[in-house]
């Protein structure tokens, strides 16, 4: 995710440029929503890529993005761009840990991996010197 002030064909552009530079990889194929600006940064960026824009194909990638929709809402919208970045690049990394595949899992199985799981926050808080929460 890149957070930008600006949802135009130039902010579409670096968000397509970084995504090809960070994957490594040129994708067959790119889901995106209906704004018109990516079909045009599309053409310069990517043109021998196949652009599907449609009102329900996004709803995978959107859906991706909840975690960080319901805490944006808990903290009714962030302050400034670089705020938003830097709690989304910590966020990703450690919500995961408290949020095991818990359809996968019996409650009995749930508790003991939770149990598990926090055993090991505390250990890694206490290690750098965090205070822990209780």
């Amino acid at each position: 995710m890149l957070v930008q002030n600006r949802r135009d064909k130039a902010a579409a552009r670096r968000f397509l440029r970084r995504l090809v530079k960070k994957t490594r990889a040129v994708p067959r194929v790119m889901v995106t929503d209906k704004l018109r600006y990516y079909g045009a940064a599309h053409r310069e960026v990517m043109p021998s890529v196949e652009h599907r824009s449609h009102k329900g194909l996004n709803n995978r990638a959107e859906n991706s993005h909840q975690p960080t929709r319901q805490r944006e809402r808990a903290m009714k919208g962030f302050r400034s761009i670089g705020a938003a970045e830097r709690f989304l690049s910590a966020f990703s990394g450690i919500s995961s840990h408290f949020r095991p595949r818990r359809h996968l899992m019996t409650a009995t199985e749930h508790r003991l991996e939770m149990t598990v799981r926090f055993t090991i926050w505390d250990h890694i808080t206490e290690t750098i010197g965090l205070p822990a929460t209780d």
